[in-house]
């Protein structure tokens, strides 16, 4: 068995590890450096009154609380490319682009969404600080002010997109998902000195559901992302020159969930869209962007609403994710082209058919799982009355699984050294 702590011990892989560590510092600097002219009394008091603004902040790594110059994180990239993703089913020439032509696609598609980034940050940034100064967070918001504001609060978005996509070329985690990671494990010590300043010997047996809520979400989640489905492959003997080539079996592993932490993220995306929608009214009404904006907050903290919409979404990105990430034609060419092949089936569509239909089985399980276990905490909220245990399933559920994908790059980089 591979010792993750042996990573140290490889300088290169050293070297990326203390690199990361020090992004990861960079973004957590950025988050605590807040814009002018804010009144933080009044900001404390409306996030501890408001449960949307409080799950907005777990997604803006605390830099929302602070309103910090980060102060949307990864926000608008996230939805960037939830648009271009989407846009791939519409247009024949951006699926092309993603899937036919390889890493030099795949380059042109993210500066594509990396440029989209840009105004959807602008737009809500000019939103969110029209909502907070009509609830007097601002002690002065006049034009230029809001002008520079916009400015600064998209450059430092625009930071973190590119401190994300630095992350991601080392090769021991996706970045954003890092960077929403670091943000919640930032916040951990504030929320333990808050709930241990805040305890209530009465509310005991609750505390005690909630850690063991936790240690379901924790074990199902680790169960999901660890779970696969093993189809055995055998190759065919080939004779080339004096040499016999194949004729062994092995298998090829389905993940149960292979898209991850990505569907909670980017179903919490969708789930804040109307948000984003009544950040874009404030361009032209701020009476009725105020307007929307409650009605978005009644909606929110409505708990069957938002459970119902979040099971749903977390289910429809599970499968979607994976479409994207795993085609079972590309497989099956692959498999065709090595000499491989699923005993009982022919090369081709046949096996092409057989890899959708065990992928859609094992992503339905997978799906279905992780949205229970993302609206669980949920349920138990709404039944018991307590705020905390919201915020800590979403939690749980993106620390949990970044850790686990971390664990994964990590022995696959240990790995490859010990074979060299």
């Amino acid at each position: 068995m591979i010792n993750p702590l042996n990573i140290f011990k490889i300088k290169d892989l050293r070297y990326k590890v203390f690199s990361i560590i020090g992004l990861l510092a960079v973004s957590r600097l950025l988050a605590s450096i807040p814009v002018p002219n804010v009144d933080f009394e009044r900001l404390k008091n409306l996030f501890s009154s408001n449960q949307l603004l409080g799950f907005l902040d777990i997604f803006s790594g605390g830099g929302l609380s602070n309103l910090s110059i980060a102060m949307l994180g990864v926000g608008p990239y996230i939805t960037a490319t939830i648009i271009m993703q989407l846009l791939t089913i519409v247009f024949p020439n951006l699926k092309k682009m993603y899937y036919e032509e390889g890493e030099m696609g795949r380059a042109k598609f993210n500066r594509v969404s990396r440029l989209i980034t840009i105004p959807l940050a602008l737009v809500q940034s000019y939103g969110f600080l029209n909502f907070l100064n009509s609830r007097g967070v601002f002690t002065d918001l006049s034009g230029w002010n809001i002008f520079t504001d916009m400015i600064i609060i998209t450059a430092g978005s625009v930071i973190l997109m590119w401190l994300g996509e630095l992350i991601s070329e080392y090769h021991l985690g996706n970045g954003i998902s890092l960077l929403i990671f670091s943000g919640i494990i930032a916040g951990l010590p504030a929320n333990l000195r808050l709930a241990a300043f805040s305890f209530d010997a009465s509310m005991l047996q609750s505390y005690f559901l909630f850690a063991a809520i936790s240690v379901v979400v924790i074990a199902g989640v680790v169960f999901i992302n660890e779970g696969e489905r093993k189809i055995p492959i055998s190759y065919a003997r080939r004779v080339r020159g004096n040499k016999l080539y194949g004729g062994v079996s092995s298998y090829l592993p389905l993940k149960v969930n292979q898209a991850g932490v990505i569907p909670i993220i980017f179903a919490v995306s969708v789930l804040l869209f109307p948000q984003f929608i009544a950040q874009a009214v404030s361009l032209f009404s701020s009476d009725l962007s105020i307007k929307m904006n409650e009605w978005v907050l009644y909606l929110f903290n409505n708990g069957w609403i938002y459970g119902i919409s979040y099971f749903i979404m977390v289910v429809l990105f599970t499968y979607f994710y994976t479409a994207v990430t795993f085609d079972p034609s590309e497989i099956s060419k692959n498999l065709q082209k090595s000499g491989g092949f699923i005993p009982g089936l022919r090369p081709g569509e046949q096996t092409s058919s057989y890899l959708a239909k065990i992928t859609g089985r094992t992503t339905l399980f997978g799906a279905v799982f992780l949205g229970l276990i993302a609206v669980l905490p949920n349920i138990v909220q709404g039944l018991t009355g307590i705020s905390m245990f919201r915020l800590g399933g979403t939690s749980l559920l993106i620390v949990v699984s970044v850790a686990l994908e971390i664990m994964r790059q990590v022995e696959s980089q240990l790995a490859i050294r010990q074979y060299e």
